[in-house]
């Protein structure tokens, strides 16, 4: 990781012209668009929303605190989540994940530490 100070993040000027960046159009950067071999009407590729740990969790049929459990989470956590306060972390979407497409081999699978978090 590079590591600026603060006096030469306060020296550099930035490199954008505003008053370009203000007269740019959508029209503009439609056309950017297309200059750049790109659909702008095109749904988005490649993305897929991560599983809702709600959703996840009534097709189980467990409670909160028993799916936190599932996971390895605190509770706390597991609600945070569920509520929208915080997002799971990456190693935590893909246990959802899992659990959403695999429920039955997610449950097979050894749970050797149910204290710990994800």
């Amino acid at each position: 990781m590079a590591r600026v100070s603060l006096e030469r993040l306060l020296a550099d000027r930035p490199q954008a012209d505003r008053a370009i960046l203000r007269a740019t159009t959508e029209a503009d950067i439609r056309r950017h668009a297309i200059e750049d071999g790109q659909d702008p009407d095109a749904e988005p590729t490649g993305y897929r929303p991560g599983p809702g740990p709600a959703g996840i969790r009534h097709r189980i049929g467990a409670t909160q605190a028993v799916f936190a459990e599932m996971l390895g989470v605190p509770l706390a956590t597991y609600r945070n989540w569920e509520q929208g306060r915080k997002p799971p972390d990456p190693a935590a979407r893909s246990l959802l994940t899992i659990f959403e497409r695999e429920p039955e081999a997610a449950l097979r699978a050894p749970a050797t530490d149910r204290g710990g978090g994800v």
